[in-house]
């Protein structure tokens, strides 16, 4: 194996306020921890820490450390992170027994010291220029998590059309299905305070890639402020991920996730202040509440729609009687939809959430037009009953629209609090004379 001369280390000279003997003994907590999950990456782990370390050293004002997780790796990955231990006194290697980038980054992060925890993939994707951005929000207490999105404006991303179209895919997934409020879910480019760390990371279930998803809609709905940071992001064409077995994994996690967030059987109360747990009374149901609550009004829609459908086709054609009667049915379902399924109270953004539920009634207008066009050319004598059949399949199909729009668009505000807690800052940084 090919060895790598480590540089020689930055020398932190901190002068205390009031210095002693006993300060000068007791080596001091690191302010930023950030983890390196690996298994078996003996072929890229010493050339990313060496550019790790060497950026850290350059740019961060503050005592940090490296600890570099072993997963479970059957190769050489295990000597390369214990060498670098035992010859840099700010990286550290841990090894655990089994493999999930989740089950490292919650026992390393749970057993950390350190005021900031992080964590990078391996193979360093992400422009290392984007570190100060993510940590600066938690180092100043503005946030408690801080993300880099891949997916969010004035990022840039190298990466093959595949890969794109399942990441915007699974992100789409996640926010229509949990409300999430961020943009990029599982970069590998996250940042945490440790108290905020302290009270999440026993509420996550998950070892594996699914870990970053549940803990920032976590995060998110217990009312935890979440800093997204737009990165320089290039694709790792030789990574081993199994695409296919992570997606199903991830999705059987938002079905349990959801599951957990509706029944109440995560105590996501026991997280929030007491002005978040004074909204929590008008706060969003779960997926599944939401869900039988949007059929139960959607059926009472559809109900009213046919029979206005019905009575105006008397005088009216089928497209104009179809655009009225959805027109009407619309404004009804926006605000039953608003007040029921996700419990808005208020005059607040009534008008606002109106405007935006046309909008949406225009796509669903445009799929019921449509079906009445298709159905024109195949039938030109359909009757009215096959006109109402044709027009209620149809509105099944602008339902579901519907309700995802709802969620991902409409109502997004309210899926997600995300109000600041009162946290401490952390110190600004010390003045320090840096010696090479």
């Amino acid at each position: 194996m090919t060895t790598t001369t480590l540089p020689t280390r930055t020398h932190l000279t901190v002068a205390p306020a009031v210095p002693t003997a006993e300060e000068d003994l007791v080596p001091r907590p690191p302010v930023v921890d950030i983890v390196i999950p690996v298994h078996n990456e003996q072929a890229t782990l010493e050339r990313s820490v060496l550019r790790l370390y060497a950026h850290l050293r350059a740019v961060l004002p503050y005592a940090f450390r490296i600890t570099i997780a072993d997963n479970a790796s059957t190769d050489m990955t295990w000597e390369i992170a214990a060498r670098w231990e035992r010859e840099v006194p700010e990286v550290r290697a841990v090894r655990l027994s089994a493999k999930g980038r989740g089950r490292a980054l919650s026992t390393v992060w749970a057993a950390s010291d350190a005021a900031v925890l992080a964590y990078m993939d391996a193979d360093l994707s992400t422009d290392l220029a984007a570190v100060l951005p993510l940590l600066a929000p938690l180092l100043s207490g503005h946030s408690d998590l801080a993300i880099g999105s891949r997916l969010g404006h004035g990022s840039r991303v190298v990466r093959g059309p595949k890969r794109e179209l399942i990441s915007r895919a699974y992100n789409l997934i996640v926010r229509t299905s949990l409300g999430a409020g961020f943009s990029d879910a599982q970069c590998g480019f996250k940042a945490i305070r440790a108290d905020a760390a302290a009270e999440l990371l026993p509420l996550v279930e998950d070892p594996e890639w699914f870990f970053d998803t549940e803990l920032l809609v976590l995060a998110e709905r217990s009312g935890m402020r979440i800093h997204e940071v737009p990165v320089d992001w290039v694709d790792d064409p030789s990574s081993s991920v199994d695409i296919l077995d992570t997606a199903l994994k991830d999705l059987a996690g938002i079905w349990r996730l959801g599951r957990g967030l509706s029944s109440g059987r995560i105590p996501l109360g026991t997280l929030r202040d007491a002005p978040l747990a004074e909204e929590a009374s008008g706060s969003p149901r779960g997926i599944v509440s939401q869900l039988g609550h949007f059929a139960l009004i959607g059926v009472a829609s559809t109900l009213a729609y046919a029979a206005l459908y019905w009575l105006l086709r008397s005088g009216l054609s089928a497209q104009w009687a179809n655009a009225v009667a959805l027109m009407v049915t619309a404004i009804a379902n926006t605000a039953a939809n608003r007040w029921f399924t996700f419990r808005v109270r208020g005059r607040r953004d009534r008008l606002r959430h109106q405007a935006q539920g046309l909008l949406v009634f225009g796509i669903g207008w445009a799929v019921t037009a449509g079906a009445l066009w298709a159905l024109g050319a195949i039938a030109p004598d359909a009757n009215r009953p096959a006109e109402l059949v044709v027009l209620t399949a149809a509105n099944i199909v602008a339902t579901l629209i519907r309700f995802l729009l709802y969620r991902a668009w409409v109502f997004a505000d309210r899926l997600g609090v995300r109000s600041s807690r009162n946290s401490h800052a952390v110190p600004a940084a010390p003045a320090t004379e840096v010696s090479r």
